[in-house]
């Protein structure tokens, strides 16, 4: 404490007595200047260890840190291309057994990613989109060659076959971790905005938003591209055909927002299968997951 602008130094004691408590004890004293000069050198020398203990404590342990920070980004890395990889592979199962998925598979995830930035998704939902747009089919595994690969027209009872396509890529794709979102465009890209799709008949927007995204890049790209038992359409025939399903087959303001910037993904994409389309896909990929380059088959 101070007193008339000099310090003093105030004691407080308790005073017990078989563990009673009887009063307090106080005194007031006015230290020397040669005490209050030594309390101020062991108060120095005590700021100045504690500092100098931190300052060596951190120089010791920063490589330390450092070390493991390092292990551990390397670890998170190798895990992401680790998933990514198990991604490509997947796709690549399908797409030995039905040669039209390859293509399709990047043209598709083109389109999607490039609709969803229009629509200013998330990086997140992004990245969920780029997965199940590349797995979208991967349960065509599941149904026989006889119906996959039928040049012509599927029957009912083939038709209700193919679709089952549907229940086997949610059960491949749901059964991991890292891709279960997935299941959001595998589950749903064949649902209607009318609620006349399948496989649930989900309607509006309880259809989650990347299948309703996704659902207008995949029929955009079949119109646009031959199959065995069809050509291409023009760009204004598909166009056309996709406008008949606003609101009934497609999410109509999604659809306004795609039909906004298909023309120049038609000039972009449409009908491609060189390396060049491989080699854009793999910069969208780095750029929405952070790696550098992806396995394309």
């Amino acid at each position: 404490v101070t007193l008339a602008g000099n310090m003093h130094i105030h004691v407080v004691l308790p005073l017990t007595y078989q563990g009673r408590n009887l009063g307090v004890a106080q005194t007031i004293f006015a230290p020397s200047e040669a005490v209050l000069a030594e309390m101020a050198r062991k108060l120095k020398r005590s700021v100045i260890l504690t500092i100098m203990i931190v300052l060596i404590t951190s120089a010791l342990l920063y490589p330390v840190i450092l070390h493991l920070v390092s292990k551990l980004v390397v670890f998170s890395r190798d895990l992401l291309e680790a998933n990514l990889d198990a991604l490509s592979l997947l796709a690549s199962a399908i797409a030995k057994r039905d040669s039209d998925t390859d293509v399709h598979n990047f043209r598709v995830t083109l389109y999607s990613v490039r609709l969803a930035e229009e629509l200013k998704l998330s990086n997140d939902e992004i990245q969920t989109l780029i997965k199940g747009a590349f797995l979208h089919d991967v349960g065509k595994i599941g149904v026989r060659d006889n119906i996959l690969l039928k040049p012509g027209k599927l029957d009912d009872e083939e038709f209700s076959q193919m679709k089952d396509h549907v229940r086997h890529g949610l059960d491949i794709v749901g059964s991991s971790v890292w891709l279960h979102d997935a299941t959001q465009v595998v589950g749903s890209h064949h649902e209607k905005y009318d609620g006349s799709g399948y496989p649930e008949g989900t309607a509006g927007e309880k259809i989650p938003l990347l299948a309703r995204i996704f659902a207008i890049a995949d029929v955009f790209d079949a119109l646009t591209s031959s199959r065995p038992y069809k050509g291409s359409l023009s760009y204004e025939e598909s166009i056309c055909l996709l406008e008949k399903g606003w609101g009934s087959h497609f999410d109509p303001k999604i659809l306004d927002a795609f039909i906004g910037i298909s023309k120049k993904l038609h000039a972009d994409y449409s009908g491609r299968n060189d390396q060049g389309l491989r080699d854009e896909l793999k910069i969208v990929i780095s750029q929405y997951f952070s790696r550098g380059e992806i396995l394309l088959y």
